[in-house]
């Protein structure tokens, strides 16, 4: 029995085009005694087009439990081990995170081979804020769950990422209009790095009705960007917004106007238009 302590890597393997594979992934794929992959299937084009032969073992959502131990205690006895999933960063809506916790409880420490990662890629041309984000992947495939959960993001002032099936992702669109309403601003990002890329963006509205109508945009993978909810002052002057609305209609209205084409959110609207329209009032 070797007294070396082996290895985990957890590599991050191109989410469409083969080219975006790195030199280091390839390298240590080519030196390590068993690669753990998402479905063999897959993978098998991946590792025979850069002429990597080794051992190759399932690990998936519905083993993973079971075999974590196992692997872990392969590693312990000084074997090297590879973890990547059908297409970008193990671990991102990808198993592998009881893997990664077991051998972490061992001792032992997984290391990172970096690479391709189809949320930051999307995130990266969608021209939305980048400073913050919040990575959320798939969101429940019933609409009430979705729905629900979707109620509970609304408020969030960072930037939204998700991932969705081609069979959800009319429905799932339509969930985000219903819920952020129709001027939120969004970005889709289908089949990245691949034949047929496609990246639609503007507001919701527009961009559920352009999907929707499309047969060909409802296939391939996808990577939703949402525009955060704007706090107050941000990019809009509600106070503009606002005056203009007044003039026009009353409180209660104007506020709800002014909530949509702000992000404010109603409450802070409808707050502020009554202290403004106060201040108009004689003394």
């Amino acid at each position: 029995m070797s007294s070396k302590v082996g290895e985990l890597y957890i590599v991050a393997t191109p989410i469409g085009n083969l080219k975006d594979m790195t030199y280091r992934a390839v390298d240590v794929l080519q030196q390590v005694d068993l690669i753990l992959v998402e479905d063999t299937r897959n993978a098998i084009k991946l590792l025979q087009h850069y002429g990597i032969r080794k051992p190759m073992k399932a690990l998936h959502e519905h083993n993973e439990e079971r075999l974590a131990a196992d692997i872990v205690s392969q590693i312990d006895q000084g074997s090297r081990v590879a973890l990547i999933s059908d297409a970008g960063t193990p671990l991102m809506s990808d198993p592998g995170f009881r893997l990664v916790k077991t051998a972490q409880k061992a001792g032992i420490q997984a290391l990172t081979v970096p690479g391709a990662c189809a949320a930051i890629a999307a995130l990266s041309i969608a021209g939305l804020p980048t400073d913050r984000f919040a990575f959320e992947g798939f969101l429940p495939a019933k609409a009430a769950a979705r729905e629900q959960r979707l109620q509970i993001l609304k408020g969030e002032s960072r930037t939204l990422i998700f991932y969705e099936a081609k069979h959800r992702i009319v429905s799932f669109l339509c969930s985000l209009q219903m819920v952020f309403g129709d001027l939120r601003k969004v970005v889709v990002a289908r089949e990245l790095t691949k034949k047929f890329e496609s990246v639609y963006h503007g507001e919701l509205q527009v961009v559920v009705t352009r999907i929707a109508d499309d047969e060909q945009a409802q296939k391939g993978e996808y990577v939703v960007i949402v525009e955060g909810m704007k706090e107050q002052g941000e990019d809009v002057d509600l106070d503009a917004v606002l005056q203009v609305l007044l003039l026009e209609m009353g409180v209660s209205k104007a506020s709800k106007l002014a909530a949509k084409i702000t992000g404010v959110s109603k409450n802070q609207c409808y707050q502020r238009a009554l202290e403004m329209q106060s201040k108009k009032r004689p003394m």
